[in-house]
């Protein structure tokens, strides 16, 4: 009677699993099919992708320095990161600044909200001027509620050490009185001093509505410019990619994500199949969150997405081999579900745990794409952890319980001889440094020309012509026409491409060039396609990635590896754990450092999320290994250094499986990714692919064995016996 409730209850499991699948599988395509085609229920797209605004300010001050021009558009960088992650600002010609936003076609209704760069003065009551608007540091309105119940709308003022201490002062002396705020020879508010103010922070209280608030913010961000800006020119712009680019990253995703299931379900018999199914869900439930939480998307992201489907199965295999451990121990099926999942628990909350804190650090710290990339890898974190710790535990009980409890069907865990490993890691660190070596060779030889690595106009800007043809042209076209007549002139493939709407305008940004060469490319339209020179406009543009914002990726990256380093060090209660999988990243990044230095792979924003990706692959590989030795470690008493490397060696061939076949579910996405996928897309999946192997071998060859040398020779309990 038992088994009949229990096959009763796992049937009703599975059609609730089917059922909800089904469920989120339909609502996945009708967000897929409305992507791109500007229905409602669609995810919100990047300028490479959909396009989007282009706003062009002129700087009215005269002779403004380069070090205002540059505080000018890091400011409005972090200003606009309110309507995307990935919107971006530089610089072009010598006073003037361009905004793109991606994913809206209302110029004006962001001009209006933006509102008008203008000076903004902080005065005496006497009229004079004591401090101006880039003194602060921020401004954001915010409500709560007082002692009646009431809401009160108040904003809130951060400001720089210098704001800080000139407001300290003027406060303290004029306790009672206002200090008016003008904005444009406007006073846009007069607040009333209640008491001194000298922590660097103040708060205007009183204002009407949270709108209210929302607007003096507004114009207390956007009035602590540099320099005072007025528009020129917007425009809405095109895709720079055509809409083969999002085509054919689905097509890659789907042929990847088939054979990643079948690869599942081949290796893992039943457990496979139900971590496709999870899988499947995951994929749908990733899609659904880009849409509800309104996460611009770019073709980096869609590459970052598809890695995460690769990645998502890897607590899946911790899983599998631990209970297939369990049945070769002789436990029962039902034990064995039980107990693996409870054994694999720690290696995947710390791998993921770890990778997530670096995901907080660079939301907080990074800007622009670090930001947008720190979302997404993120959602992908705790959904995997989701799908694999609850969706495939309950799909895989349903199984059991419908009666599907053979031995043959989950698989035996083979005793596998010791591989000796760590007695070799003088071949294998002889291994690594040779290929790092090659890389700082590579950037030397090419650093005498001045680019050690092939920087792209994000990071070293460029020329950017604007030329009006006779008649539109598709995206298609454009590529394959258009950016072979611009590479041949300037020897170059770093071409992007932008439609302006409304227009015949197509906008072509390349590297720097020179006169000569700006007369070349406008002769070679004009002899092709017969424009007027006389229309054709050439412009110098700053680095989309600015000096700040590339200080603002590194100090977020430092800060995110310190975190991980604690966090490891506190887990394992060893900081040689900790220093030995940051030293594995370090290697991982060195040797993608090398192919893009080898290969000359174009560095721009694809770069950034590429080792981003790597390092959070990196760490959560090399944590599963030394979650295995922690446990191995708790079980025998080891006295030498003879019982340390047998450690060491059976808990690598513990977990060689494992790393293995998450290594080629991962590989296999975005393998997929470079096949199909565009050009652009390419130059970001092959240093992936690089980076992948690179994070596998290191979790394998470098990191335990740094471990094995650290714990003989360095700190607490250090075994210095002959090797």
């Amino acid at each position: 009677m038992k088994n009949k409730v229990n096959k009763g209850r796992g049937a009703a499991v599975l059609a609730a699993v089917a059922l909800i699948l089904a469920g989120l599988a339909y609502f996945a395509s009708i967000i897929l099919s409305s992507t791109g085609i500007g229905e409602d229920m669609s995810i919100k797209l990047g300028l490479d992708l959909a396009g989007g605004v282009s706003i062009t300010y002129q700087v009215d001050d005269e002779n403004p320095t380069s070090e205002q021009i540059s505080d000018t558009v890091y400011k409005l960088q972090k200003r606009i990161e309110g309507y995307s992650t990935e919107a971006v600002v530089y610089r072009e010609g010598d006073d003037r600044i361009t905004v793109e936003i991606p994913g809206v076609t209302d110029a004006n209704a962001i001009l209006e909200d933006l509102g008008k760069p203008g000076s903004l003065e902080f005065q005496t009551p006497d009229g004079e001027t004591f401090m101006t608007g880039d003194m602060v540091q921020d401004a954001q309105p915010a409500s709560y509620q007082n002692e009646m119940k009431n809401n009160e709308f108040v904003v809130e003022l951060t400001f720089t050490d210098e704001g800080s201490k000139a407001f300290a002062e003027m406060t303290t002396a004029n306790v009672g009185k206002s200090l008016p705020i003008v904005y444009d020879e406007q006073v846009i508010s007069n607040p009333t001093v209640q008491e001194a103010i000298t922590g660097g922070t103040a708060q205007i209280s009183g204002m009407e509505s949270y709108e209210a608030a929302e607007r003096l913010a507004s114009n207390i961000r956007v009035g602590s410019l540099s320099l005072q800006l007025s528009e020129l020119r917007s425009n809405v712009v095109g895709a720079q990619l055509g809409s083969s680019a999002i085509s054919s990253s689905l097509k890659a995703a789907a042929i990847g994500l088939v054979i990643v299931m079948l690869f599942m379900m081949i290796v893992y018999f039943v457990p496979g199949a139900a971590a496709s199914i999870a899988l499947a869900i995951y994929t749908c439930l990733i899609i659904a969150t880009l849409y509800l939480f309104e996460i611009t998307l770019t073709l980096p992201g869609i590459a970052g997405i598809i890695l995460s489907i690769g990645m998502a199965v890897d607590a899946n295999v911790i899983i599998f081999a631990r209970i297939r451990e369990e049945i070769s121990s002789g436990k029962s099926i039902g034990s064995a579900i039980d107990i693996g999942f409870k054994k694999a628990l720690s290696a995947i909350i710390d791998g993921n745990v770890t990778t997530l804190i670096a995901a907080a650090v660079l939301g907080m710290l990074g800007s622009g794409s670090v930001k947008g990339f720190a979302s997404t890898l993120a959602i992908g974190i705790v959904l995997s952890m989701f799908t694999a710790l609850v969706v495939t535990r309950v799909i895989l009980k349903a199984f059991y319980a419908v009666g599907i409890r053979d031995e043959r069907f989950f698989g035996h865990g083979k005793e596998l001889k010791p591989l000796r490993l760590v007695e070799r890691k003088s071949i294998l660190f002889g291994l690594s440094l040779a290929v790092i070596i090659a890389g700082i060779v590579a950037m030397g030889a090419h650093g005498s020309n001045g680019k050690p690595l092939n920087y792209s106009l994000e990071f070293i800007g460029g020329t950017s012509t604007t030329i009006p043809f006779a008649e539109s042209y598709t995206a298609e076209q454009i590529d394959a026409d258009m950016v072979p007549l611009v590479e041949d002139v300037t020897g170059d493939s770093d071409i992007q491409t932008t439609q302006v709407q409304g227009t015949n305008e197509i906008i072509f940004k390349t590297r720097t060039l020179s006169l000569t060469e700006r007369e070349a490319l406008n002769q070679a339209f004009i002899d092709k396609y017969g424009v007027s020179e006389d229309e054709i406009q050439s412009e110098s543009i700053s680095s989309a990635v600015s000096s700040e914002m590339r200080t603002d990726a590194i100090k977020a990256v430092l800060i995110a590896v310190v975190c991980m380093l604690i966090y490891i060090w506190f887990r394992f209660s060893d900081a040689r754990f900790a220093v030995s999988a940051i030293l594995a990243l370090v290697h991982d990044v060195l040797v993608v450092l090398t192919c893009y230095a080898v290969v000359r792979i174009s560095v721009g924003n694809t770069f950034i999320a590429c080792m981003l990706t790597i390092i959070g692959y990196s760490i959560n590989d090399t944590i599963v290994i030394f979650d295995r030795i922690r446990e191995n470690m708790k079980q025998k008493k080891v006295k030498d250094t003879a019982g340390l490397r047998e450690v060491a060696n059976i808990s690598l061939t513990q977990t060689l499986s494992r790393s293995i076949n998450t290594s080629i579910t991962t590989f296999v996405m975005v393998f997929m990714l470079w096949l199909l996928g565009v050009a652009t897309i390419r130059d970001f999946s092959l240093p992936l692919m690089v980076g992948l192997i690179s994070g596998s071998y290191s979790s394998i060859c470098i990191a335990t064995q740094l471990w094995y040398v650290l714990k003989r020779r360095v700190g607490k309990n250090k075994l210095v016996d002959a090797d």
